[in-house]
């Protein structure tokens, strides 16, 4: 989708409260909204997707203004805030709902994110090969409104879970303080 100066960018990094603020905070990002998506289920709970139930994955779904942040720009972050080597979920995470994926919306994001993926093999950063899945958007619907900012509505419990689940240190190793 790319309406003017809006586009949209899909992506599954496990626990979606952690994958909502590295985007949030980037100029020409309109709006990230947490969610699911990739599965069969119309308008799915939290209760279900985490119950394995469903199929979908919890995702971001990000708009932005792909002249001022572009979709290649935002691939390279989102790779920078994920284990794409853990084919089964993220940090404490565990199951297909936490699994990795980028959801393309049109042929150009297929072909920038399957060039991230190749680059990323190719770089040696990671001994294991990586995981991450890359398939075409779906229906996304947006989680229930305690989940959407998390990050600001729940600071000290976010944090807490940011570090506590392994993420953050992870990120550090990987990528250093910045990310």
């Amino acid at each position: 989708m790319n309406k003017g100066n809006q586009a949209l960018a899909t992506f599954a990094g496990g626990c979606f409260w952690c994958m909502v603020k590295p985007f949030d905070e980037q100029p020409g990002i309109y709006h990230v909204v947490s969610g699911y998506t990739g599965g069969t289920k119309e308008n799915p709970t939290y209760e279900e997707v985490c119950g394995e139930v469903t199929g979908h994955y919890e995702a971001v779904q990000i708009t932005f203004d792909p002249g001022v942040f572009p979709y290649e720009e935002i691939v390279k972050l989102y790779w920078q805030q994920i284990d794409p080597t853990d084919p089964g979920g993220q940090f404490y995470d565990r199951g297909p709902s936490y699994q990795t994926a980028i959801f393309y919306h049109d042929e150009q994001q297929r072909q920038l994110a399957e060039e991230s993926k190749r680059k990323l093999e190719e770089s040696g950063l990671f001994s294991k090969p990586i995981a991450t899945k890359i398939l075409p958007a779906k229906t996304f619907y947006p989680a229930e409104i305690y989940h959407q900012g998390y990050y600001k509505k729940n600071p000290e419990r976010y944090q807490a879970y940011h570090k506590g689940s392994g993420r953050e240190a992870f990120i550090r190793q990987h990528w250093g303080e910045n990310k």
